[in-house]
This record gives C-alpha cells, structure tokens and sequence, in this order.
C-alpha cells in the first residue's frame, strides 16, 4: 500500500466544492479543509506507485480550483492500531 498526504492551496472560492470532488475521487480516503498556508490536506491510499500517478497527477491536479498542491509520500505509516499491536 503506498500512501501520500497531499497539500493543497485552492482558490478562495472554491473550497467547499473543491473538498468534495476530492473526497469522491478513487484512491482518496479522506479530506481535511485546514488552516494555514494550505486549504485542504488529502490523504491519497493506493496499491501501487502507478496509481498515485494517476490518482495524483491525472486527476486530481486537474480539477478546477486547485492552485498549487505539494506531495508528501509516506515511507512508513504509523497507527495507534500498529503500536498497540508491537
């Protein structure tokens, strides 16, 4: 499982729609709207690379509202599930 945490600044306007196109794309878990210098904050969970290729790139940087958007992929993901376990 390959998982990334995308940044996203969008057009001031836009943000309530822009958060729930992104929630309703395939790959994309959740969606946060944040404060500070980003709107929104999208975690992206495939199976492969090339999936968050075409999630992320494909799809996603394309839609409208979007004005930036940065890519943090995860090495390791770590959960109060996976702690307890260990």
């Amino acid at each position: 499982m390959v998982t990334a945490v995308v940044l996203i600044r969008s057009e001031t306007d836009q943000v309530s729609e822009l958060a729930a196109t992104l929630a309703e794309l395939e790959g994309v878990s959740e969606v946060f709207s944040v404060a500070g210098q980003y709107d929104l904050v999208a975690l992206v969970r495939v199976r492969e690379n090339e999936d968050l290729a075409r999630v992320i790139s494909e799809k996603m940087r394309k839609l409208p509202g979007i004005r930036s958007s940065e890519t943090l992929i995860a090495f390791k993901v770590y959960s109060k599930q996976d702690i307890e376990a260990a």
